[in-house]
Order: structure tokens, then C-alpha cells, then sequence
């Protein structure tokens, strides 16, 4: 599902104009980027959390040249699904 698909449901399910529901779609994910990018998780009860986690330094190796580098440690956006929505995905969805 694409974000076009994900506005296009809510425009058909609400009666709301695409238009509009995009300019709301988009903001929510500024919001949310904006949120992480100032060091604040963003928690969404029943759905899940969008939090900041913290990778260790590492060593890692660059092929191409043969090398050993120290790749620092560093912070990456990660989503940690609710109790609720693993359930869902678990009960509802096939394994392939």
C-alpha cells in the first residue's frame, strides 16, 4: 500500500476530498519527522510508537579497499508496533 492508497481510502471512507486528505496525511508525517528530529518519541495508544534508538559504535569492514573502519555510534528513527496491532498482524495475516 502506497501513501496515495492510504489517501485514497480515507477520502472514500470519509467523504473528505483527496486534497484534503493528503495535506493532512503529509503534515501528520512532518509532525512525526519533526518530533523525532527534536530527540521527542511520538506515541500513538493502540498503534504503536515512533521512537529514537541508539546504535553502539562498531567496527565494520569496506570491502572494496580491504579496510577495517569504525563506523560511530548514532541514532536512527525506528517504530515499535502496540501490543494490539502484533496480535492483529499475527491472528489475521498468513505465514508465507
Amino acid at each position: 500500500m502506497t501513501k496515495a492508497d492510504i489517501v485514497a481510502k480515507i477520502s472514500e471512507k470519509l467523504g473528505i476530498e483527496k486534497g484534503d486528505v493528503q495535506a493532512t496525511v503529509e503534515t501528520f508525517m512532518e509532525e512525526v519527522k519533526t518530533s523525532l528530529e527534536s530527540g521527542d518519541n511520538v506515541y500513538l495508544r493502540g498503534f504503536g510508537s515512533f521512537i529514537i534508538k541508539t546504535r553502539a559504535e562498531k567496527t565494520g569492514r569496506n570491502i572494496s579497499k580491504n579496510t577495517t573502519i569504525k563506523i560511530p555510534a548514532h541514532n536512527i528513527p525506528a517504530f515499535k508496533p502496540a501490543k494490539v496491532f502484533v496480535e492483529g498482524v499475527k491472528t489475521n495475516v498468513d505465514v508465507k
